[in-house]
């Protein structure tokens, strides 16, 4: 359909010949036309008429028309274009400073003015829609608990920003480290939305999605012809995210060709489309994400050593969900208050067994876990005062790495009557773990779910009972 169809169009122009041509025009295509040959009769009409559209001469008999943008008597809603016979572009950048979408330069085609009235408009509902985006973005990243132990998270966050408004351009990259479902996705886009480029793009790419022989092409973008189908050229998300955020998460994925090429992007402050000869300047924050330990990955040849250096400039550690202590609850709580809401259903407290639970839980899939296991609770329970979460929702969802579970829980074991030594147990547990990992405390914690600190301790209190048991016997 046309844009100028059922529209209400206020035409500011003082040549008669001009405007009986314009307004012919207009109302061809199905809009009304209010003309007016001065400012002062635009006023006029402003005040008696709603407007949808407004297209307006630069010059009239008693003044410029910018001051009807600069005063604000056409609200924000009206879709203004300025006409303007002057030589040069000033005029029309103070125009749309003030809020016109576009201007026009005399003489010009008149069938050209739905076409660009509807390009204009076309802008303006994707500028809106970016802006909803950012907005939705801001209040998610707003409503993020920050509570107990997670107040060290917010601290680390604001000094990251501190510093980068104290740059206008190449911020440093931001490296976000921590086990999977921990959040750093969500922190990541925390940091977008509370920075100096929070009006900018954020682009996110989970780089463990995308084909080795298709990264180059999806960051770097290709030129018409550069492979077999590439049948146009297209930006890649490097060029995407200029002047805004380019997040790569899972960048422990990448292959090491792929890890060398996403590096001299970084030095260079510049990319080149796959097929291309020129050089593209791209200045987009760069924030990664990892669920391993990029530097051990150093170590083991499987990550290169210059691009860790260069993205471990700014750091953040998430640790997992069952170091927080009793934060879990405050933490669960915050989550089942942005439940309630999506659900429409008043706020149920937890239970004291549930309460235990919690704190008693592992957390494999640390937050992410938490939430789709409040979220299963609070859909399938019974509408009352109190969540129930026990163990028995657990048990239905069959672990297969859980050699605890399944031989203990869902088989008929049951304890000696003569009584059962937990810690000889726990330590049993321990070293049967660091046995598979063939000494490696760090991989035998992760295995375990627990702190390394925490196997290393039970491992050294179980050295010292055996040394005293043997100067007691001696």
């Amino acid at each position: 359909m046309d844009f100028f169809h059922k529209q209400e169009v206020l035409l500011l122009e003082d040549d008669l010949l001009l405007a009986k041509r314009i307004s012919a025009c207009i109302e061809d295509k199905g809009g009304e036309v209010v003309h007016c040959s001065t400012i002062q009769e635009a006023k006029n009409a402003l005040n008696s008429f709603s407007f949808d559209a407004a297209l307006l001469d630069l010059n009239l008999p008693d003044g410029v028309s910018l001051e009807l943008l600069g005063d604000q008597f056409i609200p924000e809603n009206v879709l203004t274009i300025l006409m303007t016979g002057e030589s040069g572009i000033r005029p029309a950048v103070e125009a749309m400073r003030l809020g016109a979408v576009d201007y026009l330069s005399k003489p010009f085609d008149l069938e050209e003015l739905p076409l660009i009235f509807s390009q204009s408009s076309n802008r303006r509902k994707k500028t809106r829609i970016r802006q909803h985006d950012m907005e939705e973005r801001k209040k998610k990243s707003e409503s993020l608990f920050f509570g107990g132990s997670l107040d060290q998270d917010l601290k680390e966050l604001e000094k990251i920003l501190e510093a980068d408004r104290r740059l206008s351009a190449h911020l440093p990259p931001l490296l976000i480290e921590g086990p999977t479902g921990s959040g750093k996705s969500t922190y990541a886009r925390w940091v977008h939305a509370n920075g100096a480029r929070s009006e900018q793009s954020f682009v996110e790419v989970n780089c463990s999605a995308i084909p080795d022989n298709l990264i180059e092409s999806e960051l770097f973008g290709h030129e018409k012809g550069a492979f077999t189908d590439a049948k146009s050229a297209r930006i890649g998300l490097f060029e995407a995210a200029h002047g805004g955020t380019l997040f790569l998460d899972e960048v422990a994925s990448l292959s090491l060709p792929a890890q060398a090429k996403i590096l001299l992007a970084i030095e260079k402050g510049s990319i080149r489309r796959l097929g291309g000869t020129k050089e593209i300047l791209v200045d987009a924050r760069i924030i990664v994400a990892a669920n391993q330990s990029l530097r051990k990955m150093v170590c083991e040849s499987t990550f290169r050593e210059d691009l860790f250096h260069r993205l471990d400039l700014l750091r953040i550690n998430i640790p997992p969900l069952h170091d927080r202590g009793r934060d879990i609850l405050c933490l669960a709580k915050h989550f089942l208050n942005g439940l309630c809401k999506k659900y429409k259903l008043p706020v149920p407290q937890l239970s004291k067994s549930s309460e235990d639970y919690l704190l008693t839980h592992l957390w494999p899939g640390n937050s992410r876990e938490l939430i789709h296991e409040l979220e299963r609770a609070l859909v399938m329970s019974r509408s009352g005062k109190e969540l129930e979460i026990s163990r028995l929702n657990f048990q239905n969802k069959k672990d297969p790495g859980d050699a605890v579970a399944d031989d203990w829980l869902n088989t008929s074991f049951s304890f000696p009557s003569s009584g059962f030594d937990l810690e000889k147990e726990i330590l049993r547990l321990i070293r049967q773990a660091v046995d598979q990992t063939n000494g490696n405390v760090s991989e035998a914690a992760r295995i375990l779910g627990v702190p390394r600190d925490y196997v290393r301790y039970r491992l050294q209190k179980s050295i010292k009972g055996q040394v005293a048991n043997h100067v007691l016997l001696r």
